[in-house]
């Protein structure tokens, strides 16, 4: 099954982390919010600030996608960008220390995880997931970086167990591009950087897990996957568009070809309820996907030459 993020208020489940940690850093009496951000996080983060009147600084790779960069400006953030994640870091920690901005995401290298607030806000996915399901699945599968999605289910399904109203916690499926859940989960010591690269699934593709996402991990007694490959992610977010109508982010449909890759290996059995999570709308980032696609014929106007055209198949996802 697909739990479909991209509904929410602006496209990505980030607007659950957003709703909290907004909602108490006004209630802390903040007048700035400042997040680092490859794109949702930021926007969702600008929408709510705007909606509380509060001013929202986002600090973003010099990469961050045109329509990331787009939205967020257009909720009304102030936006900079950086050569790298630790500038991005060492700037948002002065501003929070010297300024009192609230912080809505982590900023500390190596990475722990968002605003704990936050990190709360998706113990609704959970909540929402019983309530639908009527049970708790047996395996809930997630993109992660730095694991806030990660630990915050785990947390509401925790919650859950303490209430009594569910028996156990679904076993958790980290997905990132590098592995760097995988490696972390083959060692007792701390997470460490494994080698990473470019990515379409960039929102996810951390070199480092958290300590909170692999915790998450082997609380429930779940894994890791890792899926390098662009053309494997693609080919798999034009699938789901081409036969669910579901048009996910690159890094969204990850746990689609994560819990393939499982099934295929007998870790995930025939007889168990799986859950992946599309954390955001392929809409936040339709370059990456334009980039793939054929431009439609000019065509002039009568039935023949659309008739020719139709024969020769352009105009379809790859």
């Amino acid at each position: 099954m697909i739990k479909d993020e991209t509904r929410n208020p602006t496209w990505s489940y980030k607007d659950r982390l957003a709703a909290v940690a907004v909602t108490r850093a006004v209630a802390d009496g903040a007048a700035t919010v400042v997040v680092a951000t490859s794109g949702n996080h930021g926007a969702a983060v600008a929408a709510y600030a705007a909606s509380a009147g509060i001013e929202c600084i986002a600090l973003t790779p010099a990469s961050v996608p045109l329509a990331m960069r787009t939205r967020m400006q257009a909720y009304g953030a102030r936006v900079f960008a950086y050569e790298s994640g630790p500038d991005r870091w060492a700037a948002m920690a002065a501003g929070v220390a010297t300024h009192g901005w609230a912080p809505i995401s982590g900023f500390r290298d190596p990475p722990i995880g968002s605003n704990p607030f936050g990190v709360d806000g998706y113990k609704t996915i959970a909540y929402e997931l019983w309530q639908d399901l009527g049970r708790v699945p047996d395996v809930v599968v997630l993109p992660a970086a730095y694991g806030d999605g990660l630990a915050g289910v785990h947390r509401g399904f925790a919650d859950l167990v303490a209430l009594g109203l569910a028996g156990a916690v679904p076993r958790l499926v980290a997905v990132d591009p590098f592995g760097a859940h995988l490696a972390a989960l083959a060692e007792p010591a701390a997470p460490r950087p494994v080698p990473a690269g470019a990515s379409v699934a960039f929102s996810v593709a951390t070199p480092i897990a958290t300590h909170q996402g692999v915790e998450a991990l082997r609380q429930s007694g779940g894994t890791a996957v890792a899926e390098p490959s662009d053309q494997v992610i693609m080919q798999m977010q034009a699938r789901l568009a081409a036969t669910e109508g579901l048009y996910l982010e690159a890094a969204a449909a990850l746990p689609l070809v994560g819990a393939q890759r499982l099934a295929e290996q007998g870790w995930l059995r025939p007889h168990e309820l799986v859950v992946t999570v599309a954390t955001a709308s392929g809409l936040t980032d339709v370059e990456a996907t334009a980039a793939r696609l054929p431009q439609p014929p000019v065509l002039p106007p009568d039935l023949a030459a659309l008739d020719a055209a139709l024969a020769t198949g352009p105009g379809r996802l790859a």
